[in-house]
């Protein structure tokens, strides 16, 4: 079984949280079976960007990096203190245990600042949200990340870092295939809807 940590951090979107949950457990449930997802939390309650509570399964103090096989995280808004939880110690040093363990980390969205903050993205091929006049993706490009601002979503082998919430499934689903295979995550996409012809 792989095993997946969803990082919440306070502020998160869920809808950006949700895909990982979904595809994944679509693979359980119809896929191979293979992927369980654990939902980790900063703090012990959890306000989402628009103001509703989450209640994690475990705490990041609780879980150790090597109970998982991956690491995903999804961003938030600065106004609902996304930064200010984001930007702690405790969780730069939690994202640089995945990253020298070698365990692959998919990040939708603004998240990858999450990443280039702890200092991971030195010299990688990164993006974060494109629009508002590109000033996450300049943010980014200050951690030292080697910008890619024109790309959905770039695949650094180890690393997924997209530009907006409309990359979500996407960056579910190849954190799916690189957890399983292209032929099951094909299957997956296909049994939820994504690839139906008219």
């Amino acid at each position: 079984m792989k095993k997946i940590c969803l990082l919440l951090i306070n502020g998160f979107e869920a809808a950006e949280a949700s895909v990982f949950t979904d595809v994944l457990g679509w693979n359980l449930f119809e896929g191979d079976g293979s992927t369980e997802v654990i939902a980790v939390g900063t703090k012990d309650t959890l306000k989402c960007t628009w103001n509703f509570t989450v209640l994690p399964e475990k705490l990041m103090s609780e879980v150790s990096v090597d109970d998982f096989d991956a690491l995903a995280i999804p961003g938030g808004f600065e106004e609902a203190g996304f930064y200010e939880d984001a930007y702690r110690e405790e969780v730069a040093q939690f994202i640089r245990e995945f990253h020298d363990r070698g365990k692959t980390i998919a990040t939708i969205c603004v998240a990858s600042l999450v990443l280039g903050h702890s200092g991971i993205l030195k010299g990688k091929k990164a993006t974060t949200y494109h629009l508002s006049e590109g000033r996450r993706q300049k943010q980014l490009a200050d951690f030292g990340a080697d910008l890619v601002p024109d790309q959905p979503i770039v695949d650094e082998g180890q690393i997924i870092t997209s530009y907006s919430p409309a990359t979500a499934f996407d960056v579910a689903f190849t954190l799916l295939e690189k957890l399983t295979s292209v032929e099951n995550t094909n299957n997956v996409r296909r049994l939820m809807g994504f690839d139906e012809k008219e």
